[in-house]
């Protein structure tokens, strides 16, 4: 029966014409090498090489074995290389999924460095606008999610980023744009318009509205951050955003942003499962956010 053994020895035999060099090679015998030969003969009864050239050459039937080791040994070899990542952490799927709808912005130019340092990694992202992006991850659906939540859950750990101000985004227009600061009463008849989350995944809701009890008149949803600067532009609402992402838009002379109250303030994370951390690709995506700064 042929085996990868076989290929091996026949494309050793090929390179050094030597049945002792062949056996140095492979830590083997010369006497092991004629015997693999002889097996291999008896089994097919045909002749594969000629002992009585110097050196060694191959009969029609051996060049057939040994066009079919140089087909399958480097899928062989690459297979094993792969394994090897794999059992070590350096190869595999990191998949990504972000509560932060805006934070693309800082994620992208990790990424591609990330991309060109773990090539064997393959990157995989999913929509932050799962009803439960923590049951996720730990179910294993994703493997880190970019949030605000710190959930204290068994077998999830958190990574701390940055932190960063929520504010309150209007078109310049607006009566509230007069207000150096937004008080929870100001929104009572307001149309908010958020990204498509539970209402408790809000900051605005989570920690300036509920505390107070209360409540904005209507919440509108759209799951495009262009198309919620649109909306509040023209006067259909008013959101809340990361300070980073109202300042670039609040340039432009599109829309304003106040604070809420005084000021609502939020930490974000990076959350893997603690069976995870010690892979090699995860330490690596950790290690490029740790440096990481808020825009």
């Amino acid at each position: 029966m042929l085996e990868i053994r076989h290929l091996q020895m026949l494309s050793t035999l090929a390179r050094h014409g030597s049945l002792a060099t062949t056996a140095d090679e492979l830590n083997l015998t010369a006497s092991a090498i004629s015997h693999q030969l002889k097996e291999l003969e008896s089994f097919y009864n045909i002749s594969l090489v000629n002992r009585r050239t110097r050196p060694v050459s191959f009969t029609p039937a051996g060049k057939l074995l040994l066009q079919l080791a140089d087909s399958i040994l480097p899928q062989v070899a690459r297979t094993k290389s792969d394994i090897k990542r794999l059992a070590h952490g350096q190869a595999g799927q990191l998949r990504l999924a972000s509560e932060c709808h805006s934070c693309f912005d800082w994620l992208m130019p990790i990424l591609n460095v990330y991309r060109k340092e773990y090539s064997d990694v393959e990157l995989d992202f999913t929509s932050g606008f799962e009803p439960e992006p923590h049951q996720m991850l730990i179910d294993g659906d994703i493997d880190l999610l970019i949030t605000a939540s710190n959930l204290p859950i068994e077998g999830i750990l958190y990574e701390p980023l940055f932190t960063y101000e929520s504010r309150l985004v209007l078109s310049p227009s607006h009566l509230l744009a007069s207000h150096n600061t937004i008080e929870p009463d100001d929104l009572i008849n307001e149309t908010l318009i958020a990204y498509p989350v539970e209402q408790k995944r809000l900051d605005i809701i989570a920690k300036f509205l509920e505390p107070n009890g209360v409540m904005p008149k209507q919440i509108r949803t759209t799951e495009l951050t262009a198309m919620l600067i649109q909306l509040v532009a023209s006067e259909r609402g008013v959101a809340a955003l990361p300070d980073w992402v109202a300042s670039e838009y609040e340039k432009k002379g599109w829309v304003v942003s106040r604070p809420l109250g005084a000021g609502v303030y939020c930490q974000l994370y990076a959350a893997i499962r603690s069976d995870s951390q010690e892979l090699a690709y995860m330490k690596g995506f950790l290690s490029l956010l740790e440096n990481i700064q808020k825009p």
